[in-house]
C-alpha cells in the first residue's frame, strides 16, 4: 500500500489501492448540496474527474477546488467531483462562499466507502481519518486512465497532467464536425 507524507511525517494508506487500468469502484457519497446520495465511479455518460482532498478548511484544499471550479469550465464532456471528509453543510458553506458551481462538492463522511475501495483513507498519523490529495480520471467505461497520489499532503496537485488526462479522456470518441479546432 502506498504512503504519503505531512511534513514529512509518513503517513500509510489504507483502504484497496486502484491503479491506472483498474475498473473504477463505484461508491456513494454525500452531495453537499441537499445531502443527496452522489455515485461515482464506474462507467457512466460523460468521463469523471474525482478530485480527492482531506478537508476543504485548509488553505491548500481551498485553492486546489477553487482551480479545479475554474478548469471544469473548460472540459467539456467531463464530471468533476471533489471528495473530502468534511460535513456536507460545511462543504456547501465553502461552495456558496467561493462561488464553487463548476463541480459537485461530496463528502464521505458516513463509511468512508469512497476512502477505502480507492485506497486514499490515510491510516495513521496526525491526519487519521481523512483523505491523501488525490486526483482519478474514469474514461465513459469506468476504467481508471489517470492517477495521482500527491506525496505530500500539504503540496497542490499537478493541474497539467490532471487537466490534460481528463481533456484526453473526456473527447475520446466525441465526434467533431470539423470546424472546432
Amino acid at each position: 500500500m502506498a504512503t504519503v507524507t505531512l511534513k514529512g511525517n509518513v503517513c500509510n494508506l489504507a483502504g484497496t489501492e486502484i491503479n491506472v487500468g483498474d475498473a473504477a469502484p463505484q461508491v456513494t457519497v454525500v452531495a453537499s448540496e441537499g445531502l443527496a446520495d452522489k455515485v461515482v465511479g464506474g462507467a457512466s455518460e460523460k468521463a469523471q474527474v474525482i478530485v480527492v482532498v482531506p478537508s476543504l478548511d485548509t488553505p491548500v484544499c481551498a485553492a486546489e477546488t477553487r482551480r479545479f471550479n475554474t478548469e471544469a469550465a473548460a472540459i467539456s464532456g467531463a464530471e468533476i467531483t471533489v471528495v473530502s471528509m468534511d460535513l456536507p453543510f460545511a462543504a456547501g458553506r465553502f461552495c456558496t462562499a467561493e462561488g464553487i458551481d463548476n463541480l459537485t462538492v461530496t463528502s464521505d463522511f458516513r463509511n468512508k466507502d469512497f476512502a477505502n475501495a480507492y485506497g486514499v483513507l490515510i491510516a495513521d498519523g496526525a491526519l487519521a481519518g481523512v483523505t491523501c490529495r488525490a486526483i482519478f480520471v474514469v474514461n465513459k467505461d469506468g476504467k481508471v486512465t489517470y492517477k495521482q497520489i500527491v506525496p505530500e499532503i500539504t503540496e497542490e496537485p499537478d493541474y497539467a497532467a490532471a487537466i490534460a488526462a481528463a481533456k484526453e479522456v473526456s473527447s475520446a470518441g466525441a465526434s467533431c464536425c470539423g470546424t472546432c479546432q
